[in-house]
């Protein structure tokens, strides 16, 4: 005979007993102050009664958490490597229980946003985000740092309130949004002898030089891989920091730079410069996968209505633009 499963044995051991909650704020209070005293004060507890409290979390951990150091306290190690956790449950569990209800008065908010991007996403995003922007809320400062490396570090601390771009190594509690998928294609000069072939072929494309974009100054990449498979090798005649300078190159030379689509929008017909050079895309004549852009942001801002509002923003422009 079926039986219905126990729920609450699924969810519960009755050997392991449920830690008791309330110790988290404790547990932060503490590695916040390291000091029992003023762990004690900010909690408004007596320091007796701290002091048996952290007796109780020394035993749930096994770690004595705060020992002594002189006439002062310092962390363990174990207690340093919980800290930033320790503090973004306490968070969650603050803003779960005490939820922002009443809706921001956005046409008087007064907030600069620092967005982590590279120059490509500016030039093809930052105009009409910063238009949605200003339109709701006038009074608003889009900021667009450069983004040289992918870390978590800019979100952990504060100074970024968005990370845009392909997932690295973010962290685990790093929350994640996917705004389109991109692809490479390939640019020339109008006037170009690719132009002329109409059908860009391998054998073509490794013909002429190229000049391709890297932060970190990478010259290989999937294209190479792909082009080695049918014994082909491109050459690389230039190395530029980022997408739009290696446009701006091949605009003015006979190099072929290889730049995500999503830069040069949706249009179809040859792009002008301010100098009136136009330039030809064409398709990679080798395959590659598809990139994910995504943007990335910090558990503490989660629920802050002003902060989704601005991802919820800059979602639907991406997505206006380049569909997922």
């Amino acid at each position: 005979m079926h039986q219905t499963p126990d729920l609450a044995a699924t969810y519960y051991d009755e050997d392991m007993p449920e830690p008791d909650l309330n110790l988290l704020f404790a547990l932060d209070a503490l590695l916040t102050e390291k000091n029992v005293t003023r762990a004690a004060r900010a909690l408004q507890l007596s320091a007796s009664a701290m002091s048996r409290t952290l007796a109780r979390l020394r035993a749930a951990t096994g770690d004595p958490l705060l020992v002594r150091a002189g006439r002062d306290m310092v962390l363990t190690p174990y207690a340093e490597g919980i800290r930033e956790r320790t503090q973004n449950a306490v968070h969650e569990a603050r803003a779960v229980l005490r939820p922002t209800r009443a809706e921001p008065d956005f046409s008087m908010l007064r907030r600069t946003f620092t967005i982590r991007a590279n120059d490509g996403f500016v030039e093809a995003f930052g105009s009409p985000l910063i238009a949605a922007a200003t339109a709701v809320a006038p009074h608003v400062c889009l900021r667009f740092a450069p983004k040289p490396d992918k870390t978590a570090k800019h979100l952990r601390d504060g100074s970024a309130d968005l990370e845009i771009g392909v997932l690295g190594e973010m962290g685990p509690e790093v929350r994640l949004q996917a705004l389109f998928r991109d692809r490479f294609v390939g640019v020339v000069r109008k006037g170009h002898p690719l132009e002329l072939d109409g059908q860009v072929s391998a054998e073509r494309y490794v013909a002429f030089g190229h000049v391709v974009a890297s932060r970190q100054g990478r010259i290989s990449g999937p294209v190479d891989e792909a082009l080695a498979v049918s014994g082909l090798e491109r050459t690389i005649v230039a190395v530029v920091p980022s997408f739009p300078a290696a446009l701006a190159v091949a605009r003015t030379s006979d190099l072929i730079a290889l730049v995500p689509a999503s830069l040069l929008g949706n249009q179809t017909e040859p792009q002008a410069n301010v100098a009136g050079v136009t330039t030809y895309t064409f398709e990679l004549p080798v395959a590659t996968e598809r990139i994910t852009v995504s943007q990335m942001w910090h558990p503490r801002l989660e629920v802050d209505p002003v902060h989704r509002w601005l991802r919820q923003l800059v979602l639907s422009v991406c997505r206006r633009q380049v569909p997922l």
